[in-house]
């Protein structure tokens, strides 16, 4: 997390905003490709063929991002591409433009680079399988990212199966991942690599952070709202004289020892502030 701090304090300007509805939009395109007949070699030319990339045609690496997730039918795509950007759009106003663009072009990009190596191993061993081998790389998998990614932040949030049914973020976060550990016993080599690298971004964000708590919603409320409340101004003592500090506990200032340290309590319900002696000492506030 500092390293990504210290990347987001450097190239944070560069970050794509509302990058969720840049990723319909091009699901969007895909769709009207598919279901439009003289449209449908647009798909040929934009699916990621490794055979094609070696043979000049780098877009590939880019525009597979068009191809769409595969669902049932034309209603079911517009509820899910909705569901989509709303969770997106969600993650991206809790961690921020910066961090969301990290997240889902890590994805692409780890995606696209298994492929590739893949496709280097199967072409040594002379596999059959690089001949189809673009048939496999979708988004679908990049969608669960953003899926799981929003369960995790948001575990309890309740939505409403079909239109009916009341569940829990983690009870459907928990049935999906089944379904992806299905697919990927059950898929090729190719299907295996798209799965495990279209989630790597989700295992690297959240497994490998010792305090993913940090990014939940309710938590960087608590550090926004926390930060708010220390820029207090200055106060002004009854002999007239205007302090900064003052402790919760024994009601000393910096004017009355210019030696005293005051820290701010993160586990007081407010924002209540105690000097060297008592901040560790003191009985935390908690409001009924």
């Amino acid at each position: 997390m500092k390293f990504l701090d210290k990347m987001e304090r450097k190239f944070g300007r560069y970050a794509i905003p509302n990058l969720s509805m840049w990723l319909i939009v091009g699901y969007l395109i895909g769709y009207v490709c598919y279901y439009v007949p003289f449209l449908r070699p647009v798909l040929t030319f934009c699916m990621l063929d490794p055979a094609a990339v070696m043979h000049g045609q780098v877009w590939r690496l880019i525009t597979w991002v068009i191809m769409p997730p595969s669902y049932s039918n034309i209603l079911f795509y517009a509820i899910m591409l909705l569901l989509y950007y709303q969770l997106g759009s969600a993650l991206e106003r809790n961690w921020g433009s910066f961090r969301f663009n990290v997240y889902i072009i890590g994805g692409v990009i780890f995606t696209a680079v298994g492929v590739m190596i893949l496709y280097a191993v199967l072409w040594a061993i002379g596999s059959p399988e690089v001949l189809y081998m673009g048939r496999f790389v979708s988004t679908n998998y990049i969608n669960m990212a953003i899926f799981l990614a929003f369960a995790m932040c948001y575990p309890d949030l309740q939505l409403m199966l079909y239109f009916i049914i009341p569940i829990k973020m983690k009870w459907m976060a928990i049935f999906y991942a089944a379904l992806i550990a299905i697919d990927f016993f059950s898929s090729t080599w190719t299907g295996r690599i798209v799965i495990l690298m279209s989630l790597a971004n989700f295992l690297i964000f959240f497994f490998s952070s010792r305090n993913f708590k940090r990014m939940t919603p309710h938590e960087v409320k608590r550090r926004r709202d926390f930060k708010r409340g220390v820029r207090q101004p200055q106060m002004r003592r009854a002999d007239g004289q205007l302090y900064k500090h003052k402790c919760a506990v024994c009601g000393r200032t910096e004017l009355d020892d210019p030696t005293l340290e005051f820290r701010f309590c993160s586990k007081c319900e407010g924002y209540y502030e105690y000097c060297q002696e008592h901040l560790f000492t003191h009985r935390h506030i908690k409001r009924n």
